[in-house]
């Protein structure tokens, strides 16, 4: 069992940046990767990006390349999203999620590879 726990959410004007964390407990030996999706009102969740937990690859939606950066500590067994040049399309609650199998290439944007999510965190994003 592994347990994911965000935070770091909040309201920032267009422009700004903002970085959230998950902390993730558990078995972790289990963990092969970790990602971050997003789901704005009347739509559905997307993507966001993912990191193999290794650290040795990591993958990024279009919307959020050289915006949005994925990192991780081994230490603190915590994953980092940080967000910068924030547009209000970028309002969303974000969920951190696991994969406890081996991803295969090119799976890492398909929610259905995750096993494990936390509970959101709000990002607002004002025009």
């Amino acid at each position: 069992q592994v347990q994911l726990v965000e935070s770091g959410g909040g309201l920032v004007q267009a422009g700004g940046s903002l970085r959230l964390s998950c902390a993730a407990s558990g078995e972790m030996f289990s963990v092969s990767a970790m990602g971050w999706f997003r789901q704005a009102p009347g739509k559905e969740r997307e993507f966001v990006t993912a990191i193999t937990w290794s650290g040795s690859s990591t993958y990024y939606a279009d919307s959020v390349r050289g915006r949005f950066t994925i990192s991780r500590d081994y230490a603190k067994n915590t994953v980092y999203l940080q967000m910068n040049s924030l547009k209000p399309e970028d309002t969303a609650v974000y969920y951190c999620a696991a994969a406890l199998r081996r991803v295969g290439s090119g799976w890492y944007s398909l929610s259905s590879q995750y096993n494990t999510w936390g509970q959101g965190t709000q990002v607002t994003v004002s025009s």
